[in-house]
Parts: structure tokens; C-alpha cells; sequence
């Protein structure tokens, strides 16, 4: 089996964009008027492949843990997301240009200059090597330039520290940082105002007549929420279980530069999964407990480091550093899926929130994090949300959102009741009887027992809002009553891994491209089968008749073992035909010849390396079968059929 060396050409991203543009992965809306930063239409690879990998989502998540799948409404009324907090804090800080009035998110403004600072020091220190001019022009328009001047070595740990904690900063404190640093708008040189929060919600309204204020959905959770009752009932009463949704989401981003990975409209995966807040074990973490996660956790950042640590997740959970077994079984199990879909492992990481940047709404929250040209950039996000939602949408509407749990044994309780004689209370204290019930109810138990003891010796006395009252035992009695409780209520809390799926998709377009060893050129996607558009190019050696039936037989057998095929017959040489679909990604060819015609023989070709193997059409089927389904690799396959040395007989 060949060698391949996918690392001899270093990584290029022009490259990359450029065959992405060409193949129609994905392109920007609405390009003949001008387009729209922020929003992108996807192509026919780009569509199959991100359903490949919502396929896939379902599978390793809905159907392996038994989720609920919804599919919840995007408009939604304003006092969904009011109660909810969005209205109020779902926010990031802004800063304008003073002079052109331009628009930055504030945090990546302060981002990218330090960025540029730092490699700046390197190339001065000759630690880096200067890029090209024609990419220095590539660049120059969406980051700071870097401009080769050294830094003094404390000024190098102060932006090290800065860039590592980061999202803990407040929007005042970036306005310091940007003042301190004398970080100005890198496209025009110009200061920058104060930081200002703004709201990420599109507002719209509902009906004919706007009476109904209403905003396209941020995120889906909310329509998990408001259907956990119904959910409840369908999963017969019991918690602990998992709600599932994908769906679109929409959020108004300031300044929207980086393609996929911060757009305004999105598709998005999210799973509420609801679990008694007194535990939070789960029954698969035994599972995984052994799994290595490369986790960052929020102290490392605090004291100015981004140096991971490779821990098992039953060691993180153990220590405290993870909060409980289910967040840590879903980040296992987050890991397991991005590697299944082709993410390297060594680019992806589990980055702790700090305090400043916790969601309103999360208790502990870790994002999947994963390298590509940008830097770390968050694709998942698995958070904690305790019970906050459920408890304020249930204060709101009065719709009591509770778990009411059957208990195996009935805890018995006494506990001193107050009982007020009504008749004589209102007689003797007319319009502050009320007052005078308020205050005795919400007494706790040993204030009840002091005054119980008190009235016993004859009388009490009770002072309210600067009013007092002389209690007697013929206008209150205190009595020791015994409770029988045979049912337990409460309101779950939630666990919640939110998937972006078009920051997944790009940073797996990056990791599986390179270029051929031996011509720069031909650029390669080396996705894994189970995402891959196509799985299969089907190429007739020749567009004469004769071939017809052969291609109609194999391509209809293809489809009925499930696996996608294209057929490839234009004029062109089937070295060309192969290098166009490495770029769209195909795992797999086939090819059909005179022999193919005349010995039933069919070549299967792998992308990556481009051996060939060959053998009755039927049997390439079957290896092809398991190839696509993932029960065997290629050296499996190559076992199974004999190599294809590039002569075939014919008669």
C-alpha cells in the first residue's frame, strides 16, 4: 500500500477557498446584488455534506442515547426570550470607528491587533518567516497587519496573558485595554469609541398589525423548554432523558469576517437533557470514564496560559475540574463524534468558561474547540444550565414545570403548624389580621417553637412593620403535626451540548485538504466515507454504447446497497476525472474498460493514495459496500482483492 506525505505542502487557505469557490461548496447570498456579509448559500457538495454530518449527528446522538426529537417553531414572541433573559443580556460589546463610524466586536478587534503585535515581535526576533507580499495583500483587509518590530519581553507576557483570558473581560475593561494598548480600527488607523453592548436578536413582529413583538430564535433551546411537560408525559413521568433538535437559528453578528465560522443565519444541533439536580451520575459513564480529553480548564487561563492538560474523564470529574458525570459523559461523547466525522484529534480541545463570559443562564460550560487558520474557535458548546430556565418560564406563565417523583419510601416528617382562631383574630385586629398571618407563616421552625413556648406562659408579643401585637393562646395555637410526603417534586436541570454546523463543516473542510506531493496544483479532501457528498465516481473508460448497460448495472447495484454514486462520462482523461472529485472529496472510483465489458472486471480506486485494486464487478461491490459502511479500512481491502497493476486482458 502507497505512502502518502499529505503535510510536504504547507497549508494554504487561499488555496483552499479557491477550490471551495469553484467546486460550489458554498458562496455568499444573494452575490449578484452585492451580497450580504454573514450570509452563505451552500452548493450541492456543501448541502450533501452538511446532511451527511446531520446524519451522522442523529445517529451517534439521538438514536444511540434515545433521544426526543422536536422540531420547534423559529418565530417566536418577545416574552418567550424576555423571561428567558435574551431580551436583556444576550449581547456582545461593540466599539465604532470615531471618525468613519465603522462597526467591530470589540473582544476581536482587541484579538487581532495583539495577534499581529506578537508575530510581529517573532519576525523581528527571526522567529518567523515573512509572508509573501501577495499574501501580506490577502490578509490585509480583514486582520491587523503585522509590522516586524520587537517588543520588550514583558509587553510579550502582557499580551500572552491578555490573549489567553480573553472572553473574562468585561466590556469596560476592553475599552482599558484599548486605551492602554492604543488599539485602533486596523483598516483605517483611527481610535475607537467606547465599548457598547449590543443585543444579537432579529426583531420582527407577528400578525398584520405589529401589535405582537417577536424575534427570529437565537438558539432552539427554548422550544425544548416550553414543551418539557409534553416531553415528560411522553417519556411516562421519569427523568432522567434527553431532547433533541436540529434547526435553524439566527443571530444578528456585528461584524461578520470569518465565513462560516460567524455567519447571521446558522443550522444548529441542541440536546436538552433533563436529570435530577440531586444527581447527576450518569448510567454510560463507567463507559468512557477512561477515555483522554485535552481539556483547558478556567484556572490554567486565569493565570494567563492556554497549555492543555490530557486528562481521563473519570480523573476530571473525580478532581471537580469537570461538574458532574453527564456533562462529562456528553464531552466524551462530543470528542467521539468530531473525530468520527474526520476532525483531528490533535487540533480539537475542551475549553472551560470563565466567570465574566458564563451565558446568564449556565453554571459550568465547556466549548469544543477546534484549530484552523483563525486560531481556536468554538464549534460546540456544552453547558449546564441547572434549572434556570425551566424555573423562570414556570414563574412567568404559572405553569408548574416539575418532575413529581413517586418515593420508594414515604419520608415522615413533624413539624409545629400555626393555626389561627379567624373569628377572633379579625375581631381583634380587623385589617392586620393579614399582616399578622404573613409574619407567623413565614416563620421557620425554631422561631415557631420559641413562640409556642411563649404562649404557653400566657402571651407573645409580635412586632411588624413597626406595629406590635399581643398574641394570645385563644387567638393562635401552635400544634406538632406529623406529614406523611409520598411524592418528591422538583424542577430538573438540564445539560446542553449545542452544535454549530456550519463551524463544524469548515474546520473539517480544513483539516482534510492538501495538495499532491508531486503537483501543488491538485488539491485533495480527504473526508471520511460517512460524511463524504459522494461516495463513489463511477468512470466509463469510454462514452460508446456499449458501455451503457455495465454503467446502469453498477451504478443501480450501488444504490441498492445505499451507497451514492456519480457517473463521470465526459470527454476528458480519467486521471482528470479522479483529480476533479479528490476536490469534491470522493473516497472511492470505479472504473470500467473493455475488459470490464468483456470479463466482468471492475478497478476500485482509493483517493488519498490512489493504489488500485481490481476484481469481479460483484466482488468490488461487496468490499465497496463495507467500505462506505466503515466495517473495514482500505488495507482490509486490499487483502480482499488483488492489486491492479494498469493492464487488463482482452481478447
Amino acid at each position: 500500500m502507497s505512502v502518502v506525505n499529505k503535510s510536504v505542502h504547507p497549508f494554504d487557505k487561499s488555496r483552499l477557498d479557491a477550490l471551495l469557490n469553484r467546486r460550489f461548496f458554498y458562496a455568499p447570498a444573494f452575490e449578484i446584488y452585492g451580497g450580504v456579509a454573514g450570509l452563505y448559500d451552500y452548493g450541492p457538495p456543501g448541502s450533501s455534506l452538511q446532511a451527511n454530518i446531520m446524519a451522522e449527528w442523529r445517529k451517534h446522538f439521538i438514536i444511540e442515547d434515545h433521544m426526543l426529537e422536536l422540531d420547534t417553531t423559529i418565530m417566536t414572541p418577545a416574552p418567550v426570550f424576555e423571561t428567558s433573559g435574551h431580551v436583556a443580556r444576550f449581547a456582545d460589546w461593540m466599539v465604532k470607528d470615531t471618525k468613519t463610524g465603522d462597526v467591530l466586536r470589540a473582544d476581536h478587534l482587541v484579538k487581532n491587533v495583539l495577534e499581529a503585535r506578537l508575530t510581529g515581535d517573532r519576525e523581528a526576533r527571526g522567529l518567523a518567516a515573512q509572508p509573501k507580499d501577495d499574501e501580506k495583500d490577502k490578509k490585509r483587509k480583514k486582520k491587523a497587519k503585522a509590522v516586524a518590530v520587537q517588543l520588550a519581553d514583558e509587553l510579550v507576557k502582557e499580551f500572552e496573558s491578555i490573549l489567553a483570558q480573553l472572553d473574562n473581560y468585561s466590556g469596560p475593561e476592553i475599552g482599558e485595554l484599548c486605551r492602554k494598548y492604543d488599539i485602533r480600527n486596523p483598516d483605517t488607523d483611527n481610535e475607537v469609541g467606547e465599548p457598547q453592548q449590543f443585543n444579537l436578536m432579529f426583531a420582527s413582529s407577528i400578525g398584520p398589525t405589529g401589535q405582537h413583538p417577536g424575534y427570529l430564535r437565537p438558539e432552539t433551546a427554548q422550544g425544548h423548554f416550553l414543551n418539557f411537560s409534553r416531553l415528560l408525559e411522553f417519556n411516562n413521568g421519569r427523568v432522567p432523558f434527553a431532547s433533541a433538535q436540529i434547526g435553524r437559528s439566527f443571530r444578528n453578528e456585528i461584524s461578520p469576517r470569518a465565513g462560516l465560522l460567524r455567519v447571521r443565519e446558522f443550522t444548529m444541533g441542541e440536546i436538552e437533557h433533563f436529570v435530577d439536580p440531586e444527581d447527576k451520575s450518569h448510567e454510560k459513564f463507567r463507559e468512557v470514564r477512561d477515555t483522554v480529553l485535552s481539556l483547558l480548564d478556567r484556572h490554567v487561563q486565569v493565570s494567563g496560559s492556554t497549555q492543555v492538560t490530557h486528562m481521563t474523564i473519570g480523573e476530571a470529574v473525580d478532581k471537580g475540574i469537570v461538574a458532574n458525570e453527564t456533562l462529562g459523559y456528553f464531552l466524551v461523547r462530543i470528542n467521539l463524534f468530531l473525530i468520527k466525522i474526520g476532525i483531528n484529534p490533535k487540533r480539537l480541545r475542551f475549553r472551560q468558561h470563565m466567570a465574566n463570559e458564563m451565558a446568564h443562564y449556565a453554571a459550568d460550560c465547556w466549548d469544543a474547540e477546534i484549530e484552523n487558520a483563525t486560531g481556536w474557535t468554538e464549534c460546540v458548546g456544552c453547558a449546564d444550565r441547572a434549572a434556570y430556565d425551566l424555573s423562570v418560564h414556570s414563574a412567568r406563565t404559572g405553569q408548574p414545570l416539575v418532575v413529581r417523583q413517586a418515593l420508594k419510601e414515604p419520608i415522615v416528617t413533624q413539624k409545629e403548624v400555626p393555626e389561627f382562631n379567624k373569628k377572633v383574630l379579625g375581631k381583634t385586629y380587623g385589617r392586620d389580621a393579614g399582616l399578622l398571618q404573613k409574619v407567623v407563616g413565614e416563620m421557620d421552625e425554631s422561631q415557631l417553637t420559641k413562640l409556642k413556648g411563649e404562649l404557653a406562659q400566657g402571651q407573645a408579643t409580635i412586632s411588624a412593620e413597626g406595629k406590635e401585637f399581643t398574641i394570645t393562646p385563644d387567638l393562635l395555637a401552635i400544634e406538632r403535626k406529623t406529614f406523611k410526603q409520598s411524592i418528591r417534586e422538583f424542577t430538573p436541570n438540564v445539560i446542553e451540548p449545542s452544535f454549530g454546523f456550519g463551524r463544524i463543516l469548515y474546520t473539517l473542510l480544513e483539516h482534510s485538504f492538501w495538495c499532491r506531493e508531486q503537483d501543488i496544483e491538485r488539491g485533495v479532501l480527504s473526508l471520511p466515507p460517512v460524511v463524504a457528498p459522494t461516495k463513489v465516481l463511477i468512470v466509463p473508460l469510454s462514452a460508446k454504447e456499449e458501455f451503457n448497460p455495465l454503467v446502469q448495472e453498477v451504478s443501480t447495484k450501488l444504490r441498492k446497497a445505499g451507497i451514492f454514486s456519480r457517473v463521470d462520462d465526459s470527454n476528458t482523461s480519467i486521471g482528470k476525472r479522479y483529480a476533479r472529485n479528490d476536490e469534491l472529496g470522493t473516497p472511492f472510483g470505479v472504473t470500467l474498460d473493455f475488459a470490464s465489458v468483456q470479463n466482468r472486471t471492475m478497478t476500485l480506486r482509493e483517493r488519498d493514495t490512489t493504489d488500485q485494486l481490481i476484481g469481479p464487478i460483484d466482488d468490488v461491490i461487496a468490499v465497496l459496500t463495507e467500505l462506505v459502511q466503515g466495517t473495514i479500512e482500505w488495507p482490509a481491502a486490499c487483502q480482499r482483492l488483488p492489486a491492479y497493476d494498469g493492464v487488463q486482458a482482452i481478447d
